[in-house]
């Protein structure tokens, strides 16, 4: 069974690159040195400090082999590879919500590094999936749970 692969873009390479670095170089350090004060602390079974600085260190670790499996199987999508012909991975997007008349910009962005919040949406999000390889001027319907919401495609750019 091959492992699922992770579509980024440079900036999201870099941002795993980093905080992979950090929780390895830092957070573990970190955490190391509160197991150590906490076992200074006497008795670890009744030690709230000790189990909190031991699920943090499992927190960390997961995160360590999640980062380093996303990296491992990392597809990065170079600026010259995105199609301003129609909408692909790493193209940022400018739509109109046929029914409101208020127009979204959207970067398409692979599951790894999507952020609705700096409206970085996914390929696999209802939105990403249905503008995605469409050209500008398209109308699609994006199937929601509230209903079907028709956007037009205004403008595709890097």
């Amino acid at each position: 069974m091959s492992d699922k692969e992770f579509i980024l873009t440079q900036d999201g390479l870099r941002k795993l690159e980093d905080e992979l670095e950090n929780l390895k170089s830092v957070k573990r350090r970190e955490v190391a040195e509160r197991i150590k004060v906490a076992i200074g602390y006497g008795d670890i079974s009744e030690n709230s400090e000790y189990e909190d600085a031991k699920n943090e260190q499992a927190f960390i670790e997961g995160r360590v082999i999640t980062l380093e499996k996303m990296l491992r199987n990392a597809r990065i999508i170079n600026s010259d590879e995105i199609d301003t012909d129609a909408v692909s991975i790493g193209a940022t997007v400018i739509v109109e919500d046929l029914e409101f008349g208020d127009t979204m910009e959207y970067t398409i962005v692979g599951t790894a590094e999507s952020d609705p919040s700096q409206n970085k949406i996914s390929n696999e999000s209802p939105v990403g999936k249905a503008i995605l390889g469409k050209q500008k001027g398209t109308v699609v319907d994006v199937n929601v749970p509230a209903g079907v919401i028709q956007y037009k495609i205004l403008e595709i750019k890097r």
